[in-house]
């Protein structure tokens, strides 16, 4: 295949920088949750952009944090991967923001001998004073790196880095089918759909204790017919997510029914169920079970 591009675009950054939205407006379909949480990723997602003589494999990956327990050490490995296969990196960083939050990870960058692009991120909420200061401060401690400022929530200069991005990408065929959107199984997306309505809707540490797991899904011709159970790590969190007269449970499928008809174009009748896992997130076997420890 005569001048075709294509290769590894991977997406690091702390949490909630805007890592997602980015993703998701690259490949123009909800693949990533985006809320305004903190570590809200929690895989290594890839997204598939394809052209006619470009494939742009996209990785949006977890919030670079310090680790606290095991389901957090494992999503630091994912951001580590993202360092080994990249073609690509796109480092990100919002307006006001001034390191990575681990110094191992930012020296990583520093040296890159990859083709490195510094999206500064929100700059719709900058003035031009502080965003000149801020282009300064970056262009200071990155010197060899590419800066962009842009706003990924309103699409300002998405489309001129698409294209940089396909300038810096290597010759090579094509590494997955040209319409294939993602590397996920549709049972992924159901769970983080699932998941970001527990996001959206409960407080504190809940959703942080939850893991969905989709233990059904049939497929008709007018109807998809699922099953998904909503695991946490104690008897009161089960509770809080079940509510008064399973009110809050409701409210959850409810949402996530109407988000998946979108995202699979036709009917879809959701069950949800909620049981106790105790200490998942501190467990190699369950955590390898849900796809982290892979």
């Amino acid at each position: 295949m005569g001048n075709h591009k294509s290769g590894f675009v991977n997406i690091i950054g702390n949490p909630n920088v805007g890592k997602s939205t980015l993703m998701n407006a690259f490949v123009g379909e909800k693949l990533s949750i985006i809320t305004s949480k903190a570590q809200t990723t929690r895989h290594r997602i890839l997204g598939i952009v394809n052209g006619d003589d470009f494939q742009v494999i996209l990785s949006d990956t977890p919030g670079i944090i310090k680790p606290a327990y095991e389901l957090q050490s494992s999503m630091m490995n994912f951001v580590k991967s993202a360092f080994e296969d990249a073609d690509v990196l796109l480092y990100m960083v919002e307006i006001g923001e001034k390191a990575l939050k681990d110094e191992a990870f930012f020296e990583k960058i520093k040296n890159s001998k990859i083709p490195v692009l510094l999206l500064l991120n929100k700059v719709d909420t900058a003035t031009q004073e502080l965003l000149e200061e801020q282009v300064q401060y970056w262009q200071e401690m990155l010197p060899t790196v590419e800066l962009h400022p842009i706003s990924a929530l309103s699409n300002f200069n998405i489309k001129n880095i698409f294209e940089r991005i396909i300038e810096l990408l290597p010759e090579a065929p094509a590494y997955y089918p040209k319409d294939q959107l993602t590397d996920k199984p549709e049972r992924f997306f159901v769970n983080e759909n699932i998941r970001e309505k527990i996001l959206m809707y409960y407080k504190k540490e809940i959703p942080y204790s939850v893991e969905i797991e989709t233990e059904e899904f049939f497929e008709d011709e007018d109807i998809i017919r699922m099953r998904a159970v909503i695991m946490v790590e104690r008897d009161s969190q089960k509770g809080i997510i079940i509510g008064h007269k399973g009110s809050a449970l409701k409210r959850v499928g409810v949402e996530s029914r109407k988000d998946l008809e979108k995202f699979f174009g036709k009917q879809v009748h959701l069950e949800l169920y909620v049981k106790v896992n105790k200490n998942w997130r501190n467990d190699a076997r369950q955590l390898k079970r849900f796809g982290y420890n892979n």
